[in-house]
């Protein structure tokens, strides 16, 4: 049998990068990857309206900068500048005080955080984004719409002028049968053995009457040049520089 990979780990350092970039010592490295997770789980659940696809997170020495690519970006700008700077206060002491907790068992990582800052970008065009897609699609299960008829509405609301092809798998108890199975629609090609390849990729459920339904959405956006960079840089592609809103 074939084995599944993460079409994005597959490509990292070919035609994708890191979500965390920094370096630690070998003591603290693990202790910062937890705290890489703590910081996006609390975002994910603070906001599940912003429609948040990527967080990507540097660290410089005692720095930490978080940059968010979100469909609805007034969700966390709703007073401009100055609900950011709440935020940043906010998450701040919340990651002071979960080192605090960890002293107890032997933690190196200093007490305080120097400097947070927050930056918010929106995409551009968010049919074309994976975690986008699978939203649009579970919202449409979840409202008891037809599994084949959502995935047509999809693929069918998606604009291919910036993307080669797309591909949607839906999984589990469709439409209330009692044996769970597995469909898939695709529109274009979408190449997973190809390395330069430049695949957006994502995975997630629905709720149901009958269960949960298994989502994973493909987006073909090209090929990369031959010396595995890409053409255009990944984030200034997906984003608008108009719609940031950076914090000091």
């Amino acid at each position: 049998m074939g084995q599944k990979v993460n079409p994005l780990c597959f490509r990292l350092g070919v035609t994708q990068r890191h979500r965390s970039q920094w370096f630690a010592k070998k003591l603290n490295y693990s202790q910062l990857v937890m705290e890489d997770h703590f910081l996006r789980k609390l975002i994910t659940d603070q906001f599940p309206k912003a429609g948040i696809l990527s967080i990507l997170i540097n660290r410089g020495g005692e720095k930490v900068d978080i940059e968010m690519v979100v469909t609805q970006p007034r969700v966390l700008t709703r007073y401009g500048g100055q609900n950011l700077e709440k935020l940043r206060e906010e998450w701040t002491e919340k990651i002071v005080r979960r080192r605090a907790l960890l002293r107890g068992i032997q933690s190196n990582l200093p007490g305080e955080v120097v400097g947070l800052s927050i930056q918010v970008k929106k995409l551009k065009n968010p049919t074309t984004s994976a975690p986008s897609i699978a939203a649009t699609l579970v919202g449409q299960l979840e409202k008891r719409t037809a599994f084949r008829r959502a995935m047509k509405f999809v693929l069918k609301r998606a604009t291919y002028d910036q993307v080669k092809g797309i591909k949607i798998q839906v999984s589990g108890r469709l439409n209330g049968a009692e044996i769970a199975r597995t469909e898939w629609l695709r529109k274009g090609r979408v190449p997973l053995q190809t390395l330069r390849a430049q695949l957006d990729y994502t995975h997630t459920t629905a709720q149901t009457k009958y269960g949960l339904l298994g989502i994973k959405v493909w987006v073909f956006e090209g090929l990369a040049n031959k010396g595995g960079q890409s053409k255009r840089k990944e984030w200034k592609k997906e984003t608008t520089t108009s719609d940031s809103f950076p914090t000091a």
